[in-house]
């Protein structure tokens, strides 16, 4: 039985640890935030109050971290005195990060870990907390053939997809992208349905009409925006819970580094990144990212 040390419990990470104790894992839990590991405990979840203590005997590290600043002070320690988990873990500790960072905070801890001789892929997921509750989440994994290899073998007790992207970094790379065409989609989305609802159309019927035309897209045919429109969406449950959008303004900066270093023209993810900072500085950035269906809604 595989043994797994799962760090960070937010939304993502809490229903992707109780698919894997499904599955028959044994999981240990560490997350700075208490009460989400607890909460795991009568599951069947150890919880843990160290970084040390959670990997402990383990084989599996998965980590599930906001930002790039934390996967690396959380793999390679802190100016603080804080120890990296690279210098905790046993040898031959398979490693995974699932967090959505830029690549070159993924290619860095897995230089470092490669020195150390130690498997590490980049595995970002896409699917939302809807996937990580249905364990069909797809995963966009950059690292080495074995090491793809081996995350296949955990993460096909949480996702239904798993890709292999390149190396190291290029997971991230490739969400990053994904994550620009989704901010974009998102925003167009709510423009069309409003444009509509100003003029008297139904949501309802205009989303079945689009869905069934050349308009069609993931936002309208999984998470329509407009509430009421569709069931178990954020937007029907005053946009909680879900991918907040402070999250989704954080990946089209991503987006916009990325593009930057590359010298590349995102003119619309450009947009999406200024419709999303505005949506969050109205005290937004808490709510599931479809919320900025209300900057267009005059109602």
């Amino acid at each position: 039985m595989n043994t797994i040390a799962f760090i960070g419990l937010g939304n993502m990470g809490s229903p992707m640890v109780k698919n894997l104790l499904k599955a028959g894992c044994s999981v240990r839990v560490f997350d700075i935030n208490e009460a989400a590991a607890k909460a795991l405990s009568p599951l069947g979840a150890v919880v843990t109050h160290s970084l040390e203590d959670v990997v402990k005997g383990v084989d599996t590290v998965i980590t599930m971290l906001p930002a790039g600043e934390h996967v690396r002070a959380v793999y390679l320690g802190d100016h603080h005195g804080g120890v990296g988990l690279l210098n905790m873990v046993s040898v031959n500790t398979f490693l995974i990060d699932s967090s959505t960072i830029d690549p070159d905070s993924a290619r860095l801890v897995a230089n470092e870990a490669h020195n150390k001789e130690l498997e590490f892929v980049d595995a970002p997921v896409s699917g939302g907390v809807t996937g990580a509750e249905a364990g069909t989440l797809t995963f966009i994994v950059g690292g080495s053939n074995i090491g793809f290899q081996q995350a296949q073998q955990v993460l096909q007790h949480v996702g239904k997809n798993i890709f292999h992207a390149g190396q190291a970094g290029d997971g991230q790379m490739a969400k990053i992208c994904n994550n620009l065409m989704l901010g974009i989609q998102m925003s167009g989305a709510c423009e069309a349905l409003s444009l509509g609802i100003d003029n008297g159309l139904d949501p309802k019927v205009l989303s079945d009409i689009m869905l069934q035309s050349s308009g069609r897209n993931w936002a309208l045919e999984l998470y329509n925006p407009c509430p009421g429109v569709m069931p178990n969406v954020p937007a029907s449950n005053q946009y909680q819970p879900g991918f907040m959008s402070k999250l989704m303004l954080k990946d089209l900066g991503l987006g916009a580094d990325a593009a930057l270093k590359s010298q590349s023209a995102i003119p619309m993810g450009s947009l999406a990144r200024n419709l999303y900072a505005f949506h969050n500085a109205r005290g937004n950035e808490a709510l599931d990212f479809s919320s900025i269906f209300k900057m267009y809604s005059k109602k």
